[in-house]
């Protein structure tokens, strides 16, 4: 789906998500509701996340990073189905998963946190090969989640090598 199909897409209301729990955590515990921008809003609830998770050892980091990745293509994939839109906006489970993979990376303090999430905006928008070849090709859960994977990569890869230089 393209950006402009994503904008003309129907968001549901609030109390759709309260009432269905895999909705609530797709739209990011509603995040994915702002009106412009919802992944760079659920990408914040991805900061909330890894501050959570930022004192765990990297192991550690790591397996939940790839637990929250894979329970969200069941995520993302009912709630596509249940909203009839494919990638619609509001889901921002991806983007959630996407940063936790960026960060896995770099050093844990705020100003990595920071430009984590500077970096993974950038490739999550801008999509370069073979990100957008990934969000145009592949359907479903799998789908919505794997360009934001590769996304998180990329920008964890960047950033790790910048970090080599501090």
């Amino acid at each position: 789906m393209t950006t402009s199909d994503k904008s003309n897409a129907v968001n549901p209301a609030f109390n759709n998500l309260i009432e269905q729990p895999v909705l609530l955590l797709a739209f990011g515990f509603g995040s994915g509701l702002a009106p412009k921008a919802p992944g760079t809003f659920g990408t914040l609830i991805g900061v909330l996340f890894y501050l959570l998770l930022q004192a765990l050892q990297l192991p550690v980091f790591i397996a939940v990073t790839i637990i929250i990745c894979l329970v969200g293509i069941p995520i993302c994939g009912i709630a596509a189905t249940r909203l009839g839109v494919h990638d619609h906006p509001g889901i921002v489970w991806d983007e959630i998963a996407g940063y936790l993979v960026t960060m896995a990376f770099v050093p844990h303090n705020w100003m990595w946190a920071i430009a984590g999430f500077i970096a993974f905006r950038i490739f999550d928008i801008l999509k370069p090969w073979p990100i957008c070849v990934l969000d145009r090709k592949l359907g479903g859960g799998f789908g919505i989640m794997i360009d934001d994977v590769v996304a998180g990569l990329f920008a964890g890869a960047a950033l790790w090598l910048l970090s080599l230089n501090f």
